[in-house]
């Protein structure tokens, strides 16, 4: 269960994806236009530390872009490659955002729903002290097995990320994920590993259910072939 509250964020999210993410180099769009969130959904924290949000946005009439965010009531230590930004929650207090690829809460979260067949947290908000079920407008589901073991990314691991054809390769303790970043991109679907899982999602617009997150567990070698 992820829990909401009503709450004034200054800046707010589409706000700083507006000025991060045209800085990345797997950003397609207009940098100077208007962001539209277009469906977003998010993952529980065990420890109930970090929020796990992932949110799918359009820059103007450019296509659509996954932006995997985590927020922190402190900085991540040895993260600020991976720092988009902090803002100002009037419930939280000052919260640090991070670029999700980066961050061992977000990438246990992601693997642990591809793996298992998991899917996005059931959304409750907090008005005036009584919680209130909220639909997310964006849902997916891991192709794995429910049984299926999950290697943990703890805090302080180191990761690494690079930026391939519009995607985020990812590699972390024994995991290997491949964000998908442009959604609908000529072979965004495409094979990355030699055995992986596959997290797939619907939103607005999206009835059938289309690719979002790879993820092998296994410490082996990785590569994003080229389209053909």
């Amino acid at each position: 269960m992820a829990l909401l509250y009503q709450a004034e964020l200054r800046p707010s999210k589409i706000e700083l994806i507006e000025a991060w993410a045209p800085t990345q180099p797997w950003f397609a769009g207009s940098a100077g236009a208007t962001f539209s969130n277009v469906g977003s959904f998010r993952f529980d924290d065990p420890a109930g530390e970090v929020g796990i949000e992932t949110i799918l946005v359009r820059a103007g009439d450019g296509p659509l872009l996954q932006v995997p965010l985590t927020y922190r009531g402190a900085e991540l230590e040895g993260a600020d490659e991976w720092l988009i930004g902090t803002m100002a929650h009037s419930v939280l207090g000052r919260r640090w955002v991070y670029d999700g690829a980066g961050d061992p809460a977000y990438l246990t979260a992601v693997a642990t729903a591809a793996l298992t067949s998991g899917g996005q947290a059931q959304l409750h908000i907090d008005i005036d002290g009584e919680r209130v079920v909220r639909e997310p407008t964006a849902f997916v589901v891991g192709s794995g097995t429910p049984a299926a073991s999950v290697p943990v990314v703890p805090a302080g691991t180191r990761v690494s990320t690079r930026s391939e054809q519009g995607r985020t390769v990812v590699e972390a303790s024994d995991l290997r994920l491949v964000v998908l970043r442009v959604l609908g991109a000529p072979g965004a679907t495409m094979r990355a590993f030699s055995s992986q899982e596959v997290l797939s999602g619907t939103w607005s617009g999206q009835a059938e259910p289309r690719a979002l997150v790879l993820v092998q567990a296994a410490p082996v070698e990785t590569s994003v072939p080229a389209d053909d």
